[in-house]
């Protein structure tokens, strides 16, 4: 059979392919929606005086974002998933 492909995945392993990637975006909606929550409360007052992000603002949400990719890092790589989440 000149025209099929041996290697080319079956109708039951594209369905499971895209299973995965489904499940994959999930867990990095997941994951920023819980960086942004935890950052955001952690990092910005109550009362909004200013439209704008002040400098201390700014700071902590860079210093919190990165502590969380360190942190989801080192838990992913501790599990056994040697590739950060994004």
């Amino acid at each position: 059979m000149a025209g099929i492909n041996a290697n080319a995945p079956s109708a039951l392993e594209k369905e499971q392919i895209i299973g995965m990637m489904e499940k994959e975006m999930e867990y990095r909606v997941d994951i920023f929606n819980k960086l942004t929550h935890t950052c955001f409360n952690k990092c910005m007052e109550n009362k909004y005086k200013e439209s704008e992000l002040n400098m201390g603002e700014n700071s902590c949400i860079d210093r919190c974002v990165s502590k969380y990719w360190l942190v989801t890092n080192l838990v992913g790589q501790l599990l056994g998933n040697n590739q950060p989440p994004m």
